[in-house]
């Protein structure tokens, strides 16, 4: 049952961002902003509606025991104060 989730999921995915892609007007929202509000949470949601793309970091939370030290990370820059704006400097607009 499990392997039938994840597969469904990974061709959601593919399939939402294949059509993305091939759109020309893009309009957001419909299976990746379900995905994104879905797997990242309300504010990666509403930001990847808004036109933004999910980063690399996110993604990567997916996968079992590799997340834990993304998480980790991720409260590290939490704490250290980072910004959106500052992550927008590092790592592009199109993300932040």
């Amino acid at each position: 049952m499990k392997k039938i989730i994840i597969g469904v999921v990974a061709v959601m995915m593919f399939l939402g961002s294949a059509t993305s892609t091939l759109a020309v007007n893009e309009q957001r929202g419909g299976v990746m902003g379900f995905i994104a509000g879905c797997c990242f949470g309300i504010r990666a949601g509403a930001a990847y509606n808004d036109g933004k793309e999910i980063h690399w970091r996110e993604w990567v939370l997916l996968i079992p025991y590799v997340n834990i030290v993304f998480t980790i990370w991720n409260g590290i820059d939490g704490a250290n104060g980072m910004e959106t704006k500052d992550y927008a400097t590092k790592y592009g607009a199109s993300f932040y």
